[in-house]
């Protein structure tokens, strides 16, 4: 029986004012997997994620989500997605963005689960019944993962969701995904801390300097660069990346 990818990324290819930001950047995702993508800042994560929710438009290539062409905003019926910097209307309640998210999607808000997975991931259920522009940083992000979460997605895409997590809520939230994984969800994230995707990924894709040069499990990367700890494989590895070719 042949299964659908998640997320297929074939050959894609992206440059701005001729420099190369991505080089036929090529992954597929596993059915019920949780994948990390790592790199430095402006290696092009966010430039690869874009293209996949086609927010730009790639130069060359192609991107499948569970087979349906990302161009096609039928291909995002099946994906909930988190950005970098989560920013929702400051004057609505937490409740209601719940509620506005899900209504993207068809689906009704049931208060009380929304509590209990804020509850799951460090989030005072009554803070939902605030404003959003009296939350922290911490609590903004929160938010926007207690959205993506109750969605129920069967691929959540989340750009840096530890960002603005302190320790406690990194932990639920590492929990929260293990169990997304074990319910047959695939996972695609992106972080700078390389211990949580050491920690809970399965396979990894490494990108530098828009090559995306590595994709498998951590140990297996750890062991081809040497090293006990994914930071140190990671600096080791990106020294001996050639940089990223020119566009014509």
């Amino acid at each position: 029986m042949t299964v659908t990818a998640p997320l297929s990324v074939e050959g894609v290819s992206k440059s701005y004012d001729g420099k190369c930001v991505l080089d036929a950047a090529g992954l597929t995702l596993v059915p019920g997997e949780i994948f990390g993508l790592i790199g430095l800042n402006g290696a092009g994560k966010t430039t690869l994620i874009k293209i996949v929710l086609d927010l730009i438009n790639a130069d060359a290539g192609c991107v499948r989500i569970f087979g349906v062409d990302a161009a096609n905003p039928q291909s995002r019926r099946f994906l909930s997605y988190l950005p970098e910097k989560f920013q929702p209307s400051r004057y609505l309640k937490g409740m209601e963005y719940l509620s506005l998210a899900l209504s993207y999607y068809g689906l009704a808000l049931d208060s009380q689960k929304a509590r209990s997975l804020a509850s799951a991931i460090d989030l005072d259920p009554a803070v939902l019944m605030r404003r959003v522009g009296s939350y922290s940083k911490g609590m903004g992000q929160k938010l926007g993962l207690l959205g993506a979460f109750l969605i129920e997605s069967k691929l959540l895409l989340l750009d840096e969701p530890m960002s603005g997590l302190d320790p406690s809520a990194r932990i639920k939230l590492k929990s929260m995904l293990l169990t997304a994984k074990g319910a047959g969800k695939t996972v695609f994230f992106s972080s700078h801390i390389l211990s949580d995707i050491d920690e809970i990924c399965d396979r990894i894709g490494v990108i530098h300097d828009g090559k995306l040069f590595f994709t498998g499990a951590p140990a297996a990367f750890k062991a081809k660069f040497g090293e006990a700890s994914l930071e140190k494989a990671f600096l080791n590895a990106i020294e001996q990346v050639p940089a990223a070719k020119t566009a014509a």
